[in-house]
């Protein structure tokens, strides 16, 4: 075989190999949702707990009557709209 019968033979193996994976690819994604679905396995036990940890933000504010507070993020809590920030700002 020359060069352009190989690369003839590349291409045409490369095509048969995405056809064998297409048609295993529906079957294969089945049985793994009828086993998850058999054992009840959640997302986390499958793929592992986030290795991202969630930090809140440090209270800015704080409404002096119920003690809410907001550190800054977001929208405004109703109790600060159309106030002064100056006058909630948590002493540190």
């Amino acid at each position: 075989m020359n060069y352009r019968d190989l690369q003839a033979e590349l291409k045409r193996l490369d095509q048969e190999i995405e056809r064998a994976k297409d048609a295993e690819y529906e079957s294969t994604l089945a049985k793994v949702r009828e086993t998850v679905a058999a054992f009840g396995f959640t997302s986390a036990e499958i793929f592992g707990r986030s290795n991202k940890k969630f930090i809140s933000s440090i209270a800015l504010y704080r409404h002096p009557e119920t003690g809410a507070t907001w550190g800054g993020r977001g929208p405004r809590p109703k109790w600060l709209k159309g106030k002064d920030l100056a006058l909630f700002v948590i002493k540190k």
